[in-house]
């Protein structure tokens, strides 16, 4: 897959695009009549969508932005002047409608949305293999809903494209359940038109696994529980995954698309403009591997003081010092899930997994709610770690239990916005952070959508 990402570069890009308003075109409607008719045609358009997926907008930046620096899990750091306090202000909930990182959330998943309705739109006239044709079709449907989810997540009430934008239109919000209640449709029919696998440049693709996942993460979010423990069980019985004895063997670029792998966004390196930034972004400054970082993302104290004694995520998942260039020992704290050995600065091979095989058993927990397989699920977790069985006896409620499992285990892969969202539980950020006086369960619409569009209103 990363090879294929290649590609495509020079070929259908999302980056020429206006930034005057809202673009539910894609740049390659300019060759509307001598493209989107053959098959080599969709198979570059819908690689064009994987490879939106790495945009600093999407995977990136924005959305670690606004899943992880959002919750209690990540700040900025100590750098709040200059382009770092765009992150200070989200990190704080006190951005406005004009925050930069934001706006570049909401126009590059725009962008991909674009790709996908076109690439929707078109495939059914064309004559190609049915099943290249069937498994495109469930690849748009996939990509163009993960990306709405996280638009649902993070801004409420949005606009729902499903077709090409005619030039013109006028676009109207929905509400975040009718978004939601698209993604169940669209998901059940992606799942069914998706493999199980892929092998040789293919892997990396979105599988069965992938909208299975995706579709139980929104049922859970609509309250449909018993919809999702459906879903939940036929991944665990069909597909294939399983947890990797080792957690330290999920993260690296010699270990991307495991067999605990669900769905990863690909990076390649190599100067050709498709290397990830998260080695650079998460490492502190003058540190010996990267030879600079920005210390974005950076953990907090309450992430920190998270694992408990014992707990073998804590030293693979984040550090707590390192030593500079002059060979000092400095206190920082750090993610280490995505560090990799750089050639050139910002340009690392080093992929985002999206999904994984622990989220879903956490997820199947969470739908059954407590009972003792709950817990043989989340202890099969623990276990993995180095720590001991909990039980119905051990202190707190069940999602109090669950939700810090969650936390830990899954900590900085964009998880923790959304569950204390979905657990009723974002009041827990003030509790970690005391500098933020209020909390907003909604990001602003930027400001530039909202001039154009006077019908919209902010969540």
């Amino acid at each position: 897959m990363k090879r294929v990402l290649y590609i495509i570069l020079c070929t259908v890009l999302f980056a020429g695009c206006s930034e005057d308003f809202t673009d539910l075109a894609p740049v390659s409607n300019r060759n509307e009549a001598d493209f989107y008719n053959s098959a080599d045609d969709f198979e570059v358009a819908i690689n064009a969508s994987y490879s939106g997926l790495q945009s600093t907008g999407i995977y990136g930046r924005g959305y670690w932005t606004m899943f992880e620096m959002r919750s209690d899990n990540t700040d900025q750091g100590p750098d709040a002047t200059g382009l770092a306090r765009q992150y200070t202000e989200i990190n704080s909930f006190t951005e406005d409608a004009l925050n930069e990182q934001i706006t570049s959330a909401w126009s590059e998943s725009y962008k991909v949305i674009a790709n996908c309705n076109v690439i929707l739109e078109r495939i059914p006239n064309v004559e190609m293999d049915a099943s290249l044709k069937n498994r495109v079709t469930g690849e748009a449907l996939f990509i163009r809903s993960l990306v709405y989810y996280h638009m649902a997540i993070g801004f409420g009430n949005i606009p729902l494209q499903l077709t090409p934008y005619i030039s013109g239109e006028e676009l109207t919000q929905v509400d975040q359940n009718t978004i939601l209640g698209q993604l169940v449709t669209d998901l059940t029919a992606a799942e069914d038109a998706l493999p199980v696998s892929y092998s040789g440049s293919e892997v990396g693709k979105a599988t069965k696994g992938a909208a299975a996942t995706l579709l139980a993460k929104v049922l859970l979010t609509l309250g449909e529980d018993s919809a999702a423990e459906t879903v939940l069980r036929r991944i665990i019985a069909n597909y294939g995954y399983e947890l990797l004895p080792d957690y330290a063997d999920l993260w690296g670029v010699a270990n991307e698309n495991n067999a605990e792998s669900i769905f990863e966004v690909q990076y390649i390196s190599g100067g050709i403009g498709q290397g990830s930034l998260f080695t650079n972004d998460f490492s502190p400054s003058t540190d010996l591997q990267t030879g600079s970082g920005f210390g974005r993302n950076r953990p907090t104290v309450s992430m920190l003081e998270a694992y408990e004694d014992g707990d073998l995520r804590y030293d693979i998942s984040m550090g707590d010092s390192y030593v500079d260039l002059e060979g000092e020992t400095i206190e920082a704290r750090y993610i280490k899930k995505y560090r990799s050995d750089l050639a050139i600065e910002n340009d690392s091979d080093t992929n985002f997994v999206v999904f994984r095989y622990a989220d879903v058993l956490l997820m199947l927990a969470e739908a059954l709610g407590e009972t003792p397989e709950s817990y043989d699920l989340i202890n099969e977790i623990r276990n993995r770690a180095n720590l001991p069985d909990i039980d119905a006896s051990t202190p707190g409620t069940f999602e109090e239990k669950l939700l810090q499992e969650r936390r830990v285990e899954l900590a900085f892969e964009n998880h923790r916005w959304p569950d204390l969202k979905r657990f009723g539980m974002v009041d827990k950020i003030q509790d970690a952070e005391p500098f933020i006086t209020g909390t907003r369960e909604f990001f602003y619409i930027p400001q530039r959508e909202m001039d154009i569009n006077p019908n919209f209103v902010q969540n």
